[in-house]
């Protein structure tokens, strides 16, 4: 049977393609989750993906990861740097996680270069545009082979 991967967008990434283009860039998230089907697809993977502006749908996703996905890849936006809720249920569930961000975090203002993510993540991605979707993936992909 093949593995699934849930991955998760938070706040604001709805607006991609034309919020701050200048640091996000023009890729909207429907062209992101095109994307993340095509690499999933590439290593038999089955793919759900979500995109919330509210936290407690973003933890509700993430529990009910437990018994149905594989693995995690999320952007959780502004939330990375604020949610500590985000990263009890990460742990609390026990999927392997991998954080992504489009921009690089640590070039940017000094309260994004703090994550609650990153401690619960077997890796984070950062600064790759949509490109860090596609290597989180690959990340998952070698993180099951082993």
């Amino acid at each position: 049977m093949g593995k699934s991967v849930l991955v998760i967008n938070g706040p604001n990434l709805n607006l991609l393609g034309t919020r701050e283009p200048e640091i996000y860039g023009h890729t909207t998230l429907k062209d992101i989750e095109g994307l993340c089907e095509s690499r999933c697809s590439n290593h038999g993977f089955d793919l759900r993906f979500v995109q919330s502006n509210h936290e407690g749908e973003l933890l509700d996703a993430i529990h009910s990861a437990a018994k149905s996905q594989d693995g995690i890849v999320i952007n959780a936006g502004a939330f990375t740097h604020t949610s500590v809720a985000l990263h009890d249920a990460l742990k609390a569930v026990g999927l392997p996680c991998v954080e992504v961000h489009l921009s690089n975090t640590f070039a940017r203002e000094e309260f994004r270069h703090h994550s609650f993510i990153s401690a619960v993540a077997i890796g984070v991605i950062c600064g790759f545009g949509a490109n860090s979707y596609m290597l989180a993936i690959d990340a998952l992909a070698n993180y099951f082979e082993q």
